[in-house]
């Protein structure tokens, strides 16, 4: 039966791309011809197409509520690159059937494609009931025995418990609320449900926006985000994909199950290919979209290249950040095989916890105070600006507060004077300001501080890499190396010379290929040329909060904690994160609220530490 393209789309369930088309009838723009994207294209009845995806074009935002009694704003388009902080309000519109929910949300790998929903009432399974109410978290969607069903997780006592649930399971399921900060291009690409608005709050920015602000002036409220699409699509005889938008006045009738598709060219994305069996490689394939913006040479990826794709794998790096205290700042990810040398810099500390996490047992850590600290009891010491610590070790001490003694956190430092030096205890909680002093002069090789020093580690280029033409890190002031990450690549090289090889990132590259054949020529070996990619704003929060948030340390205690709040020791609160729960008798009902609270902030790391990834 035909439909309109507009109707086909709304009814369309990702899940079951790509789907065969054939124009019925309709009306064109300029007779049958259209030009989208700087592509002309014809569509005549009886044509063939197939689409692909379904991607969003732009992001209509509609202001929730007037500011200052004014008439209702007019809605606006928000651009894709726009540096917004978005809390998600859930969607309180219930799904009827999980297969609703399949079709509409995007589940995916990814933390980010890990929705949560709840019951209106109790579900019972064969060994589980879910509870009126408990989240429910959808991990993925996979045919099981020729049913295709959800996999899904609750979490009790800190415990997962899997379970799957077929599409067919009806009831009604609500968004749960979430609490997560997220980007807009988070947003688009995962978080607005196909065929639904989202209404999202503004938190702040995650960077300086140098356009024209698109809100009224102060307006921190909600906004309701309405995404436009566009339809991917590939049409016989031609190597580029078409793009189309839904709204074009045609019909269209869907004969997948009688098409044969394999007649239309096999263009796979960078996801997609890496999507592919490790047997399959290596392949030769044909570019036919070029990324945008890469640091190829321009030679390797150009639209008409035929390139072969050697394999798929995991690559370590190290994230850093340039130091510097004005924005924006730069951020890269630095191969482990970076042929230069770096020299250590200071690092700051803001509070002797700080102090804490950085110490190292290879070599004392040797810091200067830069402002003042006066102890609120008499067994601590106060700090003067000036004042040199080297830093030893964090215990527990008693302190007299009120003519009671009370157990207190601090850390174990030598306090060094002109003739001698004394040993001194500075509260963890302590909010003053400290500078390393470095006295090691010696040149390392990236692999080697990471494999002597704690990240995040403080260096600057002494020694570019001169097997590079152009070294991006040189140039930096300094750089902040953050954390060890690892990251999806495929390994490419030019047709004509398969021996010299690149490393492309699947999830930062975008472009799309038309495969050609297997590649069955022995390359023998091949030499892998690794680059030092800066990434943008978006990418390296994404990073510090998906690819290894479980690296970051345990928050830290309160600035002003009470009596009782301070009996909690480091190494109880590390058994405590071990473990979920408290185990020890000392601790007070007092310190297990303090617990459960640092656990949560815990789980909310990005959002408790923004500030200090921006700074």
């Amino acid at each position: 039966m035909a439909v309109t393209l507009e109707e086909f789309i709304h009814s369309l369930d990702l899940r079951t791309l790509p789907r065969v088309l054939k124009v019925q009838s309709g009306i064109y723009f300029e007779g049958s011809i259209y030009e989208m994207f700087g592509n002309e294209c014809s569509l005549s009845t009886e044509e063939v197409i197939k689409i692909i995806g379904l991607k969003i074009k732009k992001i209509i935002a509609e202001i929730c509520e007037p500011t200052g009694g004014s008439e209702h704003p007019q809605p606006f388009e928000l651009p894709m690159n726009f540096p917004g902080l978005f809390k998600i309000v859930a969607d309180k519109t219930p799904y009827t059937t999980m297969e609703e929910i399949t079709r509409t949300i995007h589940i995916g790998s990814s933390r980010l494609g890990h929705p949560s929903f709840y019951h209106q009432n109790d579900i019972k399974l064969e060994n589980l009931i879910i509870k009126q109410g408990e989240q429910i978290i959808l991990n993925s969607v996979e045919e099981i025995n020729g049913e295709v069903m959800v996999n899904c997780g609750v979490v009790r006592n800190h415990q997962n418990h899997s379970f799957t649930l077929p599409l067919s399971q009806e009831g009604e399921f609500y968004e749960c609320e979430d609490e997560r900060i997220y980007t807009l291009k988070e947003i688009v690409e995962w978080k607005i449900p196909k065929n639904r608005t989202r209404t999202v709050k503004l938190t702040g920015f995650s960077n300086k926006w140098d356009l024209t602000n698109p809100f009224p002036k102060g307006f921190y409220g909600a906004l309701i985000l309405k995404p436009v699409y566009e339809i991917q699509a590939v049409m016989k005889f031609r190597k580029d994909i078409v793009r189309i938008p839904p709204s074009l006045d045609v019909e269209v009738k869907d004969i997948t199950d009688s098409y044969d598709a394999n007649c239309f060219l096999q263009l796979l994305s960078t996801q997609e290919l890496f999507e592919m069996t490790s047997k399959e490689f290596p392949i030769v394939a044909e570019v036919i979209e070029a990324p945008q913006g890469n640091q190829l040479p321009r030679s390797i990826l150009q639209p008409g290249k035929t390139i072969v794709i050697h394999k798929k794998y995991q690559a370590p790096r190290i994230l850093a950040s340039e130091i510097r205290s004005n924005f924006p700042k730069r951020h890269f990810l630095i191969p482990t095989s970076y042929k230069g040398k770096f020299k250590r810099r200071p690092r700051e500390f803001p509070t002797a916890y700080d102090l804490e996490i950085a110490k190292n047992e290879k070599e004392p850590l040797h810091v200067v105070a830069t402002k003042a600290f006066h102890s609120p009891y008499d067994e601590l010491s106060s700090v003067s600006v000036g004042d040199q610590f080297l830093v030893h070790h964090s215990q527990t001490t008693e302190v007299l507060c009120e003519g009671i003694k009370n157990v207190v956190n601090v850390l174990a430092c030598k306090k060094i004077f002109k003739k001698s030096d004394k040993t001194t205890l500075l509260p963890l909680y302590m909010e003053g300001g400290f500078v390393e002093l470095i006295h090691d002069k010696k040149q390392y090789q990236i692999s080697e501080l990471c494999a002597q020093f704690h990240l995040p580690f403080n260096v600057k280029v002494s020694v570019r890499d001169l097997s590079i033409e152009e070294d991006i890190l040189a140039a930096t002031p300094g750089l902040r190396l953050e954390e060890a990450i690892t990251d999806s690549y495929l390994l490419i090289s030019d047709f004509a010379n398969p021996k010299e090889c690149w490393e492309i990132p699947v999830s930062r590259l975008n472009m799309t290929v038309q495969l050609v054949n297997s590649f069955s020529k022995d390359t023998g070996s091949f030499v892998v040329r690794t680059l030092v990619e800066e990434i943008t704003e978006e990418q390296y929060y994404m990073m510090r909060r998906y690819e290894s948030s479980f690296s970051h340390p345990p928050p830290r205690p309160p600035k002003h904690p009470s009596v009782e709040e301070t009996k909690l020791t480091l190494l109880t609160l590390a058994e405590d994160r071990a473990v979920g729960l408290p185990k020890s008798p000392k601790v007070s009902q007092l310190s297990l609220q303090t617990t459960k609270l640092m656990m949560k902030q815990k789980h909310s790391h990005f959002e408790v530490r923004r500030n200090s990834l921006l700074g």
